[in-house]
């Protein structure tokens, strides 16, 4: 980092939204900074049901718009990125004495006609018979198809976007100050960044800022701006457990509870089932949330109303929960608050403006215009811009990222235009410049027949077109290094350090790869030793 570079753009933030609208202001021309101050989808965008979808249940809930606005997106990014999103078959087992059979079908009629469907079939009735993984007692349902993501890699992938096109990608780095400083009538911002490693200070300068902090979102403006935030945001924690695959399938369940909660139950890397979430008002430090035993009970209590294959607490592999930073809309549950997002933006006339009204409360005898023209030129041009989003779902950031960055279109009327705002619609993130994962899996496995099936399978999923400069040429599996565990290899570690900012086996093993699901304690020390003798080498050299 420079101090003497003025970046157009600062991002606050590396969840989805932030790496989105990095990749977006980026690809237009635009000097971009983006830092986080853990990993890269380290909170809430690692931590999602892992879903590309509509959102049937909004429905329910009357938002129509949004809805539509996510069934249109779910198509734009199934062929955006194939290798780490995939359309996924939903069954929803029909119970009459909860959400009654004609609500559902109009749901599904308008889940099927909100938006244009290409790559997705229609819904439809189906009945369960003695093979169905589904208690004997649940004959009828329906079917409809949505879309799978790899939520952690979404978000790695439009980084590595965003540094194709010039921007600089800096994890573990806290913002933890930015003002606005003025000199030969320019504003920018100045920013101190904190590297989280060795605590080392940098200041950066930038034209504009935007506080993508997801759950951290409202705190910024009084720990880093020392302002008021213009919006509040309700912490609402959804919870996950991973058990044992409970059926063979390749279909998901979505079920209804009896307190109109829903629940999915999705195929998971391979020999697993997820089951999750829940919706739970929280308070407190968004990078401390945890499942409670009561989630957990909840989670395994609706799983076995529903499924012959039983489960318990013992066969709890692994959980996650993930904070959601909704909009606060004052909604009396926390299952029925907005999805939707809303953009903020201020600059330096709106700060005057509202320091001139603020002034004129307290000053008898003048007029609030009288005020503020004293105090603004009109001649002068609003500058040093701060962009806060609030809100949002996984499944529309890159509308989201796309809206944000055409707000800012005053200030950088050179590089966004009408020419380049639709960009993102079509260009494919990394390694996704293909149609069809599994002919290219198979591509993969004829081109490398060395390597195990379910390795290239993996590879394909996580890295697509990328997976050759991964194997670099290997033409044995001896050449993929040391074996840490699960189907992981030191030449893909390498790679990840390498390429996409990994530095802690957690990192690695949940949010790039998911292979800590097959590791044990021993194999994460053992990677966790030659993570800290590769990075002492390269610090010496």
């Amino acid at each position: 980092m420079s101090k003497e570079m003025v970046y157009d753009i600062v991002v606050i933030g590396g969840g989805i939204n932030g790496a989105g609208i990095a990749a977006d202001a980026a690809g237009r021309g635009l000097k971009v900074l983006l830092c986080e101050q853990n990993d890269l989808a380290s909170a809430t965008s690692s931590n999602s049901s892992k879903l590309i979808h509509g959102g049937l249940r909004y429905l329910e809930h009357y938002e129509f718009k949004l809805v539509k606005q996510a069934l249109t997106e779910r198509e734009v990014l199934l062929k955006n990125a194939p290798h780490i999103i995939k359309p996924l078959t939903f069954r929803l087992p029909h119970q009459p004495h909860l959400r009654p059979k004609w609500m559902i079908k109009a749901g599904l009629f308008l889940y099927d006609h909100l938006a244009k469907r290409v790559s997705l079939p229609s819904s439809r009735s189906i009945k369960f018979d003695q093979s169905s993984p589904l208690n004997d007692n649940i004959k009828k349902g329906f079917e409809y198809s949505d879309g799978w993501v790899d939520d952690a890699r979404l978000v790695i992938l439009n980084a590595l976007l965003a540094k194709q096109h010039g921007a600089d990608i800096f994890p573990q780095t806290r913002c933890i100050k930015a003002n606005r400083v003025t000199e030969q009538e320019q504003t920018l911002w100045q920013i101190t960044l904190e590297d989280q490693d060795t605590k080392h200070h940098h200041q950066i300068s930038a034209k504009a800022v935007v506080n993508a902090g997801g759950p951290w979102v409202e705190k910024l403006f009084s720990t880093a701006f020392n302002s008021a935030s213009p919006k509040s945001i309700r912490l609402v924690k959804g919870s996950h457990i991973v058990v044992p695959k409970l059926y063979n399938s390749n279909e998901a369940y979505i079920l209804q509870n009896a307190d109109q909660r829903i629940v999915f139950v999705i195929p998971f890397e391979e020999d697993f089932s997820l089951i999750g979430t829940t919706d739970v008002d929280y308070q407190g430090d968004p990078s401390q949330v945890s499942i409670s035993v009561d989630e957990t009970g909840y989670l395994i209590d609706i799983s076995n109303h529903y499924f012959k294959q039983q489960i318990s607490s013992s066969d709890v592999i692994t959980s996650y929960s993930g904070v959601r930073p909704l909009l606060d809309d004052d909604s009396t549950e926390a299952q029925t608050v907005t999805r939707d997002y809303t953009l903020e933006l201020e600059d330096t006339l709106s700060t005057q403006a509202a320091n001139s009204i603020q002034d004129t409360k307290s000053a008898q005898g003048a007029s609030p215009i009288d005020s503020i023209d004293n105090q603004v030129n009109e001649n002068q041009a609003a500058q040093a811009p701060l962009l806060s989003v609030f809100g949002g779902k996984i499944t529309t950031y890159r509308k989201l990222a796309q809206r944000a960055v055409n707000k800012l279109a005053d200030y950088f009327p050179e590089h966004i235009t009408e020419h380049n705002r639709n960009w993102t619609t079509t260009a494919s993130l990394p390694g996704g410049d293909f149609k069809n994962i599994e002919q290219f899996s198979q591509a993969l496995q004829n081109h490398y027949p060395w390597l195990p099936k379910k390795l290239t399978s993996r590879l394909a999923r996580c890295y697509g077109t990328r997976v050759f400069d991964l194997l670099n040429g290997a033409i044995d599996i001896k050449q993929l290094g040391q074996h840490f565990g699960g189907n992981l290899y030191a030449l893909e570690v390498d790679f990840l350090i390498e390429t996409e900012w990994a530095q802690s086996a957690e990192d690695i093993l949940w949010r790039r790869t998911k292979q800590g699901l097959y590791f044990s304690p021993a194999e994460t020390q053992a990677l966790t030793e030659y993570l800290t003798t590769t990075f002492e080498s390269s610090q010496a050299s």
